[in-house]
């Protein structure tokens, strides 16, 4: 099933942008592309989520929303506040499958990180994963603090049996520190994945056509693009 789940370190790591930038390559490729956004929170019903924006930056993608909560809390969190049904991991499930019965990809955005809980049930974005056997995709900081909770990811996908596909930095600095240079060397050691990427800071903000445009350049060939790890890591890691 062509379905690739989209998590990160945490929130404000660039999911979105990433999620946009897989798109964009997959449908340089000539890939047909659908996007489902599981629980959107912090959103008003008339108000851009990130499906939207996504679509904005990657063009002609389908794009599905669960659902949105307006406090930009934890879905399950946000549902209970707001006092409205929360979603559950095989309703997420459901949707990607029906998703990739008429696409070539389906990426499903998570909120937040893998273990960031949609309902009371405690129920997951790694639960519906493991409902579809589908791979997940890292979206990771650049910087300091980054590595123990990637290799926390990694050991819970691990224990669900479920495949790292790999990690993607999502938001490299124009200058980056000391820490972020040693990252991309740490990344496969802490994760046992291949880093797959580096957005470049400031991407969400470039034309969508010169976004479309860079987006493989971003990516390794495993997510249609044609960056190097191995050539950023000689570039970028200190000597």
């Amino acid at each position: 099933m062509p379905v690739l789940m989209i998590t990160g370190t945490g929130t404000e790591v660039g999911k979105t942008v990433t999620t946009a930038a897989v798109a964009a390559a997959a449908l340089a490729a000539g890939r047909s592309v659908a996007v489902l956004k599981a629980a959107q929170t912090g959103v008003g019903p008339h108000e851009r989520g990130d499906a939207d924006e996504v679509v904005r930056l990657a063009g002609a993608v389908t794009t599905a929303e669960l659902a949105r909560y307006p406090e930009p809390l934890a879905p399950g969190t946000a549902a209970r506040r707001a006092g409205m049904a929360p979603v559950r991991p095989h309703e997420v499930a459901d949707r990607a499958a029906k998703l990739a019965a008429e696409h070539d990809l389906v990426l499903v955005e998570g909120a937040g990180g893998l273990l960031v809980r949609f309902d009371a049930a405690g129920g997951t974005l790694a639960d519906a994963a493991q409902l579809l056997g589908a791979p997940v995709l890292v979206v990771a900081s650049a910087g300091l603090g980054t590595l123990n909770i990637a290799e926390l990811t990694a050991r819970e996908l691990r224990r669900r049996e479920l495949e790292l596909a790999g990690v993607v930095i999502g938001s490299w600095p124009d200058a980056p520190d000391l820490a972020s240079r040693c990252n991309v060397t740490d990344f496969p050691e802490v994760t046992g994945a291949p880093l797959l990427g580096a957005i470049p800071s400031g991407a969400a903000v470039l034309p969508p056509p010169a976004f479309r445009t860079a987006s493989p350049a971003w990516l390794a060939p495993a997510l249609h693009g044609t960056w190097d790890a191995e050539t950023f890591r000689l570039r970028e890691t200190p000597a």
